[in-house]
């Protein structure tokens, strides 16, 4: 079984990258709780299951659709007793994301059609200054499509924009390196 270390001093995944299976994920200290300590009290294991059983249905529908590659960050890899979501991308082809294949493929088979990128699907949420994709409302999970060569929208400290394997591997309180999580197929 792969392993997750222990949060750095900072609260963060130390740098690297750490391939799990989803149920290696539901037995890691990201859900259960910081390793050697049990759950802290306020640590919200039912809430971070539920964001993993709900990162499992697009993860399904991203391998139903040919996407192996996909990585998860965010608060949820953070020592952060309650996570607001967890964040992520899957590297695709550009030609089948360009053409909207993929959105196409990925919504057949997603109930609530939530597969979207466009700018303007975002809607408010209570008690939140950002706007939020589809997915985010549904799900609580949002992951973008990343291929070569394409900007996240997110810049580092000097202000330049970086790609998404560059930018989730940081960060966005002050740039600090920190780890990711590979989600493996269970076979």
């Amino acid at each position: 079984m792969a392993t997750i270390p222990p949060f750095t001093p900072e609260g963060l995944l130390p740098p690297g990258e750490f391939e799990l299976t989803l149920d290696e994920l539901r037995d890691s200290p990201l859900v259960a709780g910081p390793a050697g300590q049990g759950a802290p009290a306020a640590w919200d294991v039912p809430w971070r299951r539920r964001l993993v059983d709900n990162l499992e249905i697009l993860v399904r529908q991203l391998w139903q659709v040919g996407v192996s590659d996909i990585f998860i960050d965010g608060s949820f890899a953070e020592d952060k007793d309650h996570p607001n979501d967890i964040d992520g991308y899957f590297v695709c082809d550009l030609l089948r994301l360009a053409n909207g294949e993929l959105e196409r493929d990925l919504n057949l088979l997603d109930p609530h059609k939530i597969w979207t990128w466009d700018p303007a699907s975002r809607r408010p949420y209570r008690g939140y200054p950002k706007r939020q994709l589809p997915m985010w409302h549904q799900y609580r999970v949002e992951l973008y499509p990343h291929c070569s060569g394409i900007l996240s929208g997110i810049r580092d400290e000097f202000g330049h924009e970086l790609e998404f394997p560059s930018a989730f591997r940081r960060s966005r309180r002050d740039g600090k390196p920190r780890g990711i999580v590979k989600i493996r197929s269970q076979a």
